[in-house]
């Protein structure tokens, strides 16, 4: 009798132990969810709270005909602009950057420290810094342009719709590029010299090393890097809300920064309406990043 009594206080306080584990996600994660979703199907905005109902679909349609303020096609090229762009040159920055680090050297240590310092600042923080290099009147951007020569006068970048979006973007491959070092410097150091000197004995340059040993060695960190990496920066509106809060006149807006901007507006209805289809996107790329993860575990 008495092991079973102290069986069971075990499994009770075994049991009180792992009930805030349980709790917090539900409370702060799982509730606000549900409550998001459902909220996109309602019109709830607090200007106007006596008048909270439900309305199907209608913040849905309103996005893609009405656009409020806004031309939520254009916010979706902006958003392609914005992952595709700032991959793309993330990822062929930081290879040339890693190939550089591949090989130790003395002071290496501190080099790589040197470049992964931006990605251990906040978003937020970089984007301040750069909102000031970008300033049209005392930014540093125009100075160094205007010593080259390149610019005969100060340009307001981010007060115009035709730079705001591209200085964003700028700021954004400086803070990633980092990731993609580090990364791929860890992957390339992986690689076995072996590999290197029988391409050699073939009679391989350079460029076939690359291509034939370099690159597929290390396919599998390069793919879910990729796929990492895009999910963060489609979610990743720090930088242009803290930069331009998608001015001018919304030009420079992405959809996770026009979400921000309706939650200000106080309409939470249409703001949940986006939230769902930013959630259907990263579930959708998180879907491709399991499937890619799983297969490249079974090919190894």
């Amino acid at each position: 009798m008495k092991r079973n009594a102290l069986t069971r206080k075990r499994k009770r306080f075994c049991f009180l132990m792992v009930l805030p584990v349980i709790i917090l996600p539900l409370l702060f994660t799982y509730y606000p969810m549900l409550k998001g979703s459902m909220m996109a199907f309602q019109s709830y905005n607090l200007m106007d709270v006596s008048n909270i109902k439900w309305i199907g679909l209608d913040n849905f349609k309103k996005l893609f005909t009405q656009g409020i303020g806004n031309n939520f096609y254009q916010i979706l090229e902006n958003t392609a602009k914005w992952v595709l762009i700032s991959l793309f040159f993330q990822l062929t920055i930081g290879f040339g950057m890693a190939l550089l680090l591949k090989k130790k050297f003395r002071g290496s240590s501190i080099y790589q420290g040197l470049i992964f310092f931006p990605w251990a600042v906040s978003g937020f923080v970089i984007g301040i810094m750069w909102r000031w290099m970008f300033n049209g009147t005392s930014g540093v951007i125009n100075d160094i342009l205007m010593r080259l020569g390149l610019i005969e006068s100060s340009v307001g970048w981010l007060a115009s719709k035709d730079t705001a979006l591209l200085s964003c973007i700028v700021a954004n491959i400086w803070y990633g590029i980092p990731y993609f070092t580090i990364m791929i410097t860890a992957a390339l150091r992986g690689i076995d010299a072996e590999l290197y000197e029988a391409a050699e004995v073939d009679g391989a340059n350079a460029f076939d090393k690359f291509f034939h040993v370099t690159v597929p060695s290390i396919k599998s960190v390069l793919l879910l890097t990729v796929l990492m990496r895009c999910i963060w920066i489609f979610n990743f509106p720090d930088l242009i809300y803290s930069m331009t809060q998608g001015g001018p006149a919304g030009s420079s807006h992405i959809v996770t920064s026009y979400m921000m901007q309706l939650v200000q507006s106080l309409d939470y209805g249409l703001a949940s309406a986006v939230g769902v289809l930013s959630i259907l996107f990263l579930a959708l790329f998180a879907t491709i990043y399991l499937l890619v993860s799983n297969r490249l575990t079974r090919e190894d």
